[in-house]
């Protein structure tokens, strides 16, 4: 099921835009129908870090006509390790303005919101319906649990992801319909689970862009209806041996999030 841009759709697909997105047009899952869908989305991305930059390249690059970038960073010497996004030339810069000219620079025709502050509830509940999409790109619970929140009670379907090490997972959290989980049926939010930081365990740079052009792929196809999403399955990746197995997740009726709608 396809999602709505929230937004007045912009004006139809021009030559340049039909011969810059040609290859996805090709594709009979897309079609003209699919890439006028993604030019009339609108995306939201929290976290412009290791996930969120693959993540804001691609839909950038795929053409989600508007996206919005949250994240109160600024960028560091030790984030271009993995956070492909980034230049040497804009640390001390904030991510989400480092992130948004990186796309700027793939195409200029993406309409950008830059959003320096952490996120929070009152922001979240302002952001989040504008949406078509939610794409979780941080890095700490309580952030995954409010956005999570936030989703539900405006019923926009969120991609999560996490990476730390050399282990990651990848998840859709679609609060449209109520037979399928959100994450707090995964992770309940009075069971925080023990937090590592990359500052202390480290994590293998190519590990958040696999997952990242996950949660792009996965919210596309939200906005397009291509495929089947990951909604109701967890997907984790070793990335040491490249093995993955995926999960089965059933919505639970006591979720302290979900359970009452």
């Amino acid at each position: 099921m396809p999602v709505g841009a929230g937004d007045r759709p912009l004006p139809p697909m021009n030559d340049d835009q039909l011969l810059r997105y040609s290859r996805h047009i090709l594709l009979d899952e897309l079609g003209v129908e699919g890439q006028q869908k993604l030019l009339d989305a609108h995306a939201l991305i929290i976290g412009a870090g290791g996930l969120g930059s693959p993540v804001g390249l691609y839909l950038g690059s795929a053409g989600v006509g508007r996206i919005t970038l949250v994240d109160h960073d600024r960028v560091d010497a030790t984030n271009l390790q993995r956070q492909i996004a980034h230049r040497i030339d804009r640390i001390g810069h904030f991510k989400t303005e480092s992130l948004a000219q990186s796309i700027r620079d793939i195409n200029p025709d993406v309409q950008l919101n830059c959003v320096g502050e952490r996120a929070n509830p009152a922001m979240l509940n302002e952001l989040v319906p504008q949406a078509s999409v939610v794409i979780d790109c941080t890095d700490n619970f309580a952030t995954r649990q409010m956005i999570n929140r936030a989703c539900v009670q405006h019923r926009v379907p969120l991609v999560s992801g996490a990476a730390i090490g050399f282990d990651a997972q990848v998840s859709v959290y679609d609060s449209r319909d109520g037979a399928w989980p959100c994450y707090a049926c995964l992770f309940a939010p009075d069971a925080p689970p023990q937090e590592v930081q990359c500052a202390t365990m480290g994590v293998f740079a190519p590990l958040v862009g696999i997952i990242g052009s996950m949660q792009a792929a996965e919210a596309i196809k939200l906005i397009t209806g291509a495929g089947q999403s990951l909604a109701g399955r967890l997907l984790m990746l070793d990335v040491r041996t490249l093995q993955t197995s995926t999960i089965a997740m059933a919505r639970d009726p006591h979720c302290q999030v979900c359970g009452a709608r």
